[in-house]
């Protein structure tokens, strides 16, 4: 079962960081899960399906591609190495479970719930996650191009040591979200609303679109020196000479 932790202590914005626009506030961290899976039975085979009810089982190195589990119930489980191409999961929900070195393109999540999370050295393409809900989680290691979490929602969610290609998060809500170790390429925020997201810890910040939205989150000075000539565009700057 996850037991939620506290989470780390609000780091103050030094210098330029800020949060919301205010000067020197303090950053709330997010929640980390902590979760302690039972003893995991080996699942048992057969094709996924759709509405199923998974609790307390291992699913390991096993070929899911093109299978359909739509709106089915992972509680207490274990995924480990499985291949998701193109796996329909849409409003599939993942509870209290670790989900490590997963693979697969165009996974199919859209609105699905992801809580009390692990996702461990995934390596993922085309991903979609639009409308999806995402609390305590954490997502570490690996590689995920083009996720698509438009129109998601994000609580207490850490990105750590992983690599996102191009990711959108066009209008998703994101709130006490970390970037830790993490490199952010191309990333589109275009109509997203933010509050507590810490991209301070982002080895590299890369912005495609939504640089207006970024008020409630907080960037460090070099950060900000490199995302100068993006803020000047969008504010319509000359910068010569």
């Amino acid at each position: 079962m996850a037991r939620t932790g506290t989470g780390r202590t609000g780091r103050t914005g030094g210098g330029t960081g800020s949060t919301g626009g205010r000067a020197g506030a303090v950053v709330k961290g997010a929640r980390r899960p902590e979760v302690r899976l039972p003893p995991l039975e080996p699942y048992g085979g057969g094709e996924l399906e759709p509405d199923g009810d998974y609790d307390g089982v291992e699913l390991r190195e096993l070929d899911l591609a093109g299978q359909d589990g739509g709106g089915a119930r992972f509680m207490d489980c274990a995924l480990t190495g499985c291949a998701l191409d193109g796996t329909r999961l849409r409003h599939t929900r993942f509870l209290d479970s670790v989900l490590t070195g997963i693979r697969g393109v165009g996974t199919d999540l859209a609105e699905a719930t992801l809580r009390d999370v692990e996702l461990l050295d995934a390596r993922l393409g085309g991903t979609q996650m639009y409308g999806a809900v995402l609390e305590r989680v954490v997502i570490r290691g690996g590689k995920i191009d083009y996720l698509n979490l438009r129109q998601a929602r994000l609580r207490d969610v850490v990105f750590e040591s992983c690599v996102l290609v191009e990711p959108d998060f066009g209008g998703a809500r994101l709130e006490r979200v970390e970037f830790v170790d993490c490199a952010l390429k191309s990333a589109d925020f275009t109509a997203a609303t933010l509050a507590d997201v810490d991209l301070r810890g982002a080895v590299e910040l890369g912005l495609a679109g939504g640089v207006d939205r970024l008020s409630g989150a907080v960037i460090s000075a070099a950060q900000l020196l490199d995302l100068a000539p993006v803020l000047a565009a969008e504010l319509g700057i000359r910068v010569e000479g």
